[in-house]
């Protein structure tokens, strides 16, 4: 139960990714489906291994891990720049990650915590009274 558990969650954080990269820029790519459901799981994984640490301190924890992990996957899909390209954006790294986007991590961070949770609560509901999904 627990690897259907997971998936659940990872199609939620990886539709929740992809639809705020189309309410954003209009579109988006696979990988980011794929990006995004890794977040997810991890986000909702670090944040109960880190309930003693301020929310606020765990929301800049989730934007820097994001952030890398946005590096490694353009690093990996994004070579030419054609599923996103901050070589103008402020800060930027390689064209791959930048500064007001990392910020911009911090309040989706947030969502998604609050998503993964209500998920999360849902799920063992379900899954503690028998009840299939």
């Amino acid at each position: 139960m627990r690897f259907w558990k997971a998936c659940v969650l990872f199609y939620f954080g990886g539709g929740a990714y992809m639809t705020l990269e189309f309410l954003w820029r209009g579109r988006s790519h696979g990988s980011m489906f794929l990006l995004g459901g890794i977040c997810f799981l991890l986000i909702g994984k670090l944040s109960a291994l880190l309930r003693r640490v301020p929310v606020a301190i765990q929301l800049l924890l989730f934007s820097a891990m994001i952030t890398f992990l946005e590096l490694l996957t353009g690093l990996l899909v994004n070579r030419k720049y054609a599923v996103w390209d901050y070589r103008t954006a402020p800060c930027n790294f390689l064209g791959q990650i930048c500064l007001p986007y990392s910020l911009l991590w911090v309040p989706a961070s947030l969502g998604a915590l609050v998503l993964y949770r209500t998920v999360d609560g849902a799920l063992k509901k379900d899954f503690s009274s028998g009840r299939r999904l």
